[in-house]
Order: structure tokens, then C-alpha cells, then sequence
């Protein structure tokens, strides 16, 4: 898996691109993802998430994560050139006041929503309950993975539905 990067932002991610990469990898497969793929990764500022959630979702303030999907590895799997999933848009100071608020850290907080933005490109939500079982099902075992079980039950839940926008 490629992993391009962009940071525009002041603050640093909480976990390294190296370990952006793992979590990737272990998304893909778990999900049976075999086609090579390309994952764009960019870190932003309060502001510059503002304005995307705005364009992207018309909700005018910051968020955590942002998933732009382009491409579903699915979509051509005999395809011998790179699937572009899309772009996972990460916000670190708003992750760092977040995880305060959910009682967990910030590295640890960034890797749920790697997790949970990369479920987004893979075709995952939570619209409607039987999706959201579904997806919380799939992101749970992969967070309880990566974090060694440190992010509990209750700050997982409280990332149900939409966040605080």
C-alpha cells in the first residue's frame, strides 16, 4: 500500500505514517482487499477542516476525520494498477481535544478514526442502525487490535452516529 502525505498543519499527528500504514494494511485485510492501493493522508488545521466539512457535509465547524472516497478496490479487482481509495483528511488538535473529552489519547483517538475514515473509503456507514452495527462491529475488533484493547467500550460508543459537528 501507497501512503502519500500531506501536513498542513501546525500540529503533528499523534502516531507516525509508518504506523498510518500498518492500520491500512490491517483495514485492508481484514476486509479481503488483495489489489494494491494508494491512500492519500492529508493533516489539517480547525480551519481548513471547517471549510471541507462545509463543502463536503454543509456542517460549518471543524471535525476529527474526513473520508473523500475516489475509488473501491472492488470496483475493478482484476485491475493491475493501484486502486486510489481517496483521501483521509485528519485533524490533530481537534483529535487532541476530542480525546480528552472520550477519556483516551490522542495517539490512540487517531487510531479509531484511521480506522473509522478508512471503513468510510471502503464503503462502510452508520445512516441507518443495521449499517451502523455492522460497521461498529468491524471497527471494534480492528481498534481493540491496534490499541491493544486500551480504548474502551464507552469512548468507542460515544463515537456513534454523528459527532459532535
Amino acid at each position: 500500500m501507497e501512503l502519500v502525505h500531506r501536513n498542513a498543519s501546525n500540529a503533528p499527528l499523534a502516531i507516525d505514517l509508518e504506523e498510518v500504514r500498518r492500520l491500512a494494511e490491517a483495514v485492508l485485510s481484514e476486509e479481503g482487499v488483495s489489489r494494491a492501493c494508494e491512500l492519500s493522508l492529508s493533516v489539517v488545521a480547525d480551519d481548513e477542516m471547517a471549510e471541507l466539512n462545509a463543502e463536503l457535509r454543509g456542517v460549518r465547524s471543524p471535525t476529527d476525520v474526513l473520508s473523500v472516497e475516489l475509488e473501491r478496490p472492488d470496483e475493478d479487482p482484476q485491475s493491475h494498477e493501484a486502486c486510489l481509495l481517496g483521501d483521509l483528511v485528519l485533524d490533530p488538535a481537534f483529535i487532541a481535544r476530542q480525546a480528552k473529552e472520550f477519556e483516551t489519547s490522542a495517539p490512540d483517538e487517531t487510531r479509531l478514526l484511521v480506522i473509522h475514515g478508512l471503513l468510510h473509503l471502503l464503503g462502510y456507514d452508520h445512516e441507518l442502525p443495521e449499517d451502523a452495527a455492522r460497521m461498529r462491529a468491524v471497527q471494534e475488533r480492528l481498534v481493540r487490535e491496534a490499541t491493544q484493547g486500551r480504548v474502551a467500550p464507552f469512548a468507542l460508543a460515544s463515537h456513534e452516529g454523528e459527532r459532535r459537528a
